[in-house]
């Protein structure tokens, strides 16, 4: 409800906008060209968001490896103490307390990776975001667009109105 009342207040001052920079108020439908560009797609289909995607996944790849490992070893530990009832208590409690230290120390790399992976996904989306929006920009000034509109909350849109295509292309050729 509070997105579609937003979406009314941004498409009507959008309007008012561009009435008023027309100079006049006799305004035709067919002076007024509008786009959409679908963000997600952008997002997940230009070439640079597949750069970085791939060029993420290249730099957690050791760190993920390493807990994958600990994880083994975690297994392999519980294992060792579930089945092995021949141990003498005395290493029995050194293997619970390594366990528990294995295992602590594994869930403290779980936690810090997801915490880095996140930053570090933030900072490639925000670079690629005030890329899309220059290309955005560059198609509106060249193809002279009055308003290009983020198509997250439209209802509905004519395929001719899309330009995610052209900025998805902008963003390959850069």
């Amino acid at each position: 409800m509070k997105h579609k009342v937003q979406w009314r207040r941004t498409l009507t001052a959008a309007c008012i906008i561009i009435v008023s920079a027309s100079g006049s108020f006799d305004v035709r439908a067919n002076d007024i060209k509008i786009g959409v560009v679908d963000p997600e797609r952008v997002l997940a289909e230009s070439a640079p968001a597949i750069r970085a995607m791939q060029k993420i996944e290249k730099e957690f790849l050791p760190r993920d490896q390493e807990i994958k490992a600990m994880a083994s070893q975690v297994k392999a530990l519980q294992d060792l103490l579930a089945n092995d009832k021949t141990m003498p208590e005395a290493d029995r409690r050194n293997k619970e307390r390594d366990l528990a230290t294995l295992n602590r120390e594994h869930q403290r790399a779980q936690r810090q990776m997801r915490e880095d992976l996140t930053l570090r996904q933030n900072d490639e989306v925000a670079t690629l975001q005030l890329n899309a929006t220059k290309a955005i920009q560059m198609i509106a000034e060249t193809e002279k667009y009055d308003l290009i509109l983020s198509l997250r909350d439209l209802v509905y849109r004519s395929q001719r109105m899309d330009v995610t295509e052209k900025v998805i292309k902008a963003l390959a050729d850069k």
